[in-house]
């Protein structure tokens, strides 16, 4: 048993005084306010909140901070770029970006990620030795940086969607494919055999763009009700195509196959008709929004706050990582919403805080600080030149990654005195990028 004190700690929205949290075999066995510190209590300086949970990552495209905003252009020019950046990764080099991104991401003060992974092989689509070498640098690398880790098993099947139907994969794609479906579950099933109790493994598909609706069916059969992600509806030419090729959107075509119920996620959904909406809320399904990423490639604004009145559920996610902070994409969560609104707040910070700890994309019965959930907290620096002043029920509104001093993951301290266990971890970075982009 582990047991953390904090002073002030934002429990459900509200704020309680003198907690102590034990922490027993990774998870809250007991959670007690008004209490006096002991000297087995490790304490938590400032305001504790929950440990926020990631629900979408794609950990290589971290290489491409600040490396695609020089000539403008659109998602699909940016993906040209990113391609670049996955064609450039093998294990090692993959092991060590994801390291060094997902203890950015812990530091930040998010203690889980659903990395969605499809960089399955080499170059060329010729398999590794290992079929998921490339999943397993990525387990590897989230134990070392001390993040918990889903890991999405990605099946990417065509290049994409044009008025022809689907289009074969282009060179660059071919290492995302396992081919066929037969291939693809068989890696798959090979994954969860030898990575058993490392890692939550799931499932996951590209998009509508990248699996024909039997494809998706067969996908969503294998997932069993189990834990299930998509990239659906993020840009309007998506949107559109699906509509031409199908007679429906991205959403009604997900539904039709089966691809949506209470432990799915849909990745983005910023292009959404009333009916879209009303089928992801009937589901019970997630929208994982990623308001930084949405903003950086231009894509739009999703209705979040229509999503969560018809009945849906949100969670927000890094994807590709322009910024890792999840107060950052909380604040654009109600930012865009309000621009969007026009009226001021649109999701109350205890509530923001719920869509930061939504248990589903990960994999998790709960989440929070309540006993039986994952023993994942962070604490806050209320006295920052962000912080200072602020309301401890505000302080989601006024913090920042900058202002995360402590980190406990599963009951272990992971940062602490604002020091990451990797130690230096922007050095991390820099040797990491280095592989992928060497100087000339």
């Amino acid at each position: 048993m582990t047991s953390y004190f904090a002073s002030h700690a934002l429990i459900d929205g509200n704020v309680q005084r003198d907690v102590r949290l034990k922490a027993v075999d990774g998870h809250w066995a007991e959670i007690t306010a008004s209490v006096t510190k002991t000297a087995d209590d490790i304490e938590l300086p400032g305001i504790a909140l929950p440990g926020m949970l990631n629900a979408h990552s794609h950990a290589f495209h971290r290489a491409l901070r600040g490396r695609t905003h020089g000539d403008g252009g659109t998602f699909w020019t940016w993906r040209t770029r990113m391609y670049e950046a996955a064609s450039r990764l093998d294990p090692d080099r993959y092991f060590a970006l994801a390291r060094a991104t997902y203890a950015e991401m812990v530091a930040a003060g998010y203690t889980s990620v659903a990395e969605f992974h499809y960089v399955h092989h080499a170059p060329g689509g010729s398999s590794y030795d290992d079929p998921n070498a490339m999943g397993k640098a990525l387990i590897a690398a989230a134990r070392e940086a001390g993040i918990a880790l889903t890991l999405l098993d990605v099946c990417y099947l065509h290049g994409g969607l044009d008025a022809t139907g689907y289009t074969e994969l282009d060179p660059l794609q071919q290492r995302f494919s396992d081919g066929d479906m037969d291939s693809f579950l068989a890696r798959h099933d090979r994954l969860v055999s030898e990575t058993g109790g490392e890692a939550t493994i799931g499932l996951a598909a590209h998009s509508v763009r990248a699996l024909t609706p039997d494809e998706l069916r067969r996908l969503a059969t294998a997932a069993g009700g189990g834990i299930l992600h998509v990239h659906a509806s993020e840009q309007l030419a998506e949107v559109e195509m699906c509509q031409a090729v199908h007679g429906m959107s991205p959403i009604a075509l997900l539904a039709e196959t089966g691809m949506l119920h209470a432990n799915a996620s849909v990745v983005h959904g910023t292009h959404l008709s009333e009916t879209d909406i009303r089928l992801l809320a009937e589901a019970g399904a997630t929208v994982a929004f990623c308001p930084t990423t949405e903003r950086d490639l231009a894509d739009g604004i999703g209705p979040a706050r229509a999503l969560i009145d018809a009945g849906a559920h949100l969670a927000i996610g890094s994807d590709q990582h322009a910024i890792i902070d999840p107060f950052a994409e909380l604040q654009a969560l109600e930012g865009h919403e309000r621009l969007t609104s026009h009226n001021r707040g649109n999701f109350p910070p205890g509530q923001l805080l719920q869509i930061a700890t939504n248990p589903v994309p990960v994999g998790y019965e709960h989440a929070g600080l309540c006993v039986g959930a994952p023993a994942d907290v962070v604490a806050i620096d209320a006295h920052s030149t962000r912080t200072a002043g602020s309301e401890p029920t505000g302080i989601v509104m006024t913090a920042s990654a900058a202002d995360v001093t402590d980190v406990v993951v599963a009951g272990e301290r992971i940062v602490a005195a604002d020091q990451h266990r990797v130690r230096d971890v922007g050095a991390a970075l820099s040797a990491a990028m280095e592989e992928i982009w060497p100087a000339h």
